[in-house]
């Protein structure tokens, strides 16, 4: 967690100079899952919540017309999900994560005749550091080997590693000069459990969220 927030400030040290800097908070709703593990899984409900900077890459020659940002953000995030080891439907196991996140975006408006719009697109990597995990099983790993299986087929008592990377991607509109709403789908690239062979496991989601403007500098 503190090499992100490290990173973070580095980033917006190097920027410090940019011509033009909005800054603000964020946060959204979304679901998600832990994908290729826990056998017949199903989704939770998270959400994040996070600071970011839009700093300008084109000219800003008048009030807030630049069309061109690049966007850092520094989030905390939860993720999980249900497992059924054995597909009968009781005694699910639970999964829930929390991570701090530092998503690096490349942040779009689409231009009318020229001039900034209000839709806007954002695309970029993602780090992550896991801040916390549990895991609630219960006795489906002894379950499992009474019943003759393996419970590492189904990704019990897995070990999860610390730090993860993937992308961020963004669709949204303008509200007014303050207010942005938007759609996000999050990807994970690197494996969620380093000891689980069996597929390649990976943070999923898909949510709606809101941002709010608090300064600038220009």
């Amino acid at each position: 967690m503190k090499k992100l927030i490290i990173i973070g400030f580095v980033l917006l040290m190097g920027f410090a100079n940019a011509q033009f800097i909005k800054y603000g908070v964020t946060g959204s709703f979304h679901n998600g899952s832990i994908a290729g593990i826990h056998g017949i899984s199903k989704s939770r409900f998270g959400g994040n919540i996070g600071v970011f900077a839009d700093l300008a890459l084109v000219p800003n020659d008048i009030y807030d017309s630049a069309w061109l940002y690049f966007t850092p953000q520094l989030e905390f995030y939860t993720i999980g999900e249900r497992g059924d080891w054995d597909e009968d439907g009781k005694d699910m196991q639970k999964y829930s994560n929390t991570y701090v996140a530092l998503p690096l975006y490349i942040k779009y408006y689409i231009r009318n005749s020229g001039y900034k719009g209000d839709i806007y697109l954002m695309a970029g990597p993602k780090l992550e550091f896991l801040a916390s995990e549990k895991q609630e099983e219960g006795y489906a790993a002894l379950e499992a080997a009474f019943s003759g299986y393996d419970p590492a087929k189904f990704g019990l008592g897995r070990k999860i590693n610390t730090f993860g990377y993937g992308v961020s991607i963004k669709a949204g509109s303008r509200i007014n000069d303050q207010m942005e709403v938007f759609i996000r789908f999050d990807r994970g690239l690197s494996k969620v459990y380093s000891d689980y062979t069996a597929q390649n496991s990976y943070n999923r989601f898909l949510g709606i969220g809101l941002s709010y403007y608090i300064g600038q500098t220009n």
